[in-house]
């Protein structure tokens, strides 16, 4: 069965550029472009995984996560964070928020996959199962 993974982005062409990638790698994708609707969406979809953009209008990215791990139902997907910000401060803070990793914009597609492989592993990856 196909990992799920939330895309939490306003931007329409990044939207589109993460749902593409995520597909063409075999991912089931839900995308999400008002941030005020994730938590629902998440809660909906139950994915293996949230790509949640930091920066968007009316809520930010990290007061998502900071909501999503609080959750007793979603607090153990893993989410990460994509962002503009580039700061070191700003990486801790996301990361204080809750986000398991941190890929900040313009993403490499390569690093993209990397990161969402590292918290997602594929079937071959996992052990076994009895």
């Amino acid at each position: 069965m196909a990992k799920r993974v939330l895309v939490v982005e306003d931007n329409e062409l990044n939207l589109k550029l993460f749902c593409d990638l995520l597909r063409a790698h075999g991912f089931d994708v839900e995308p999400v472009k008002d941030g005020r609707e994730a938590e629902a969406r998440a809660r909906a979809f139950m994915p293996d995984l949230v790509v949640m953009d930091i920066q968007m209008p009316h809520v930010t990215g990290d007061a998502i996560i900071r909501e999503m791990k609080l959750d007793p139902q979603l607090r153990a997907i893993p989410i990460m964070a994509v962002t503009a910000y580039a700061g070191h401060d700003d990486e801790g803070r996301i990361r204080a928020a809750g986000a398991n990793a941190y890929v900040s914009k313009p993403i490499s597609l390569v690093r993209f996959m990397e990161e969402v492989r590292a918290l997602v592993p594929s079937e071959t990856q996992e052990a076994p199962q009895p």
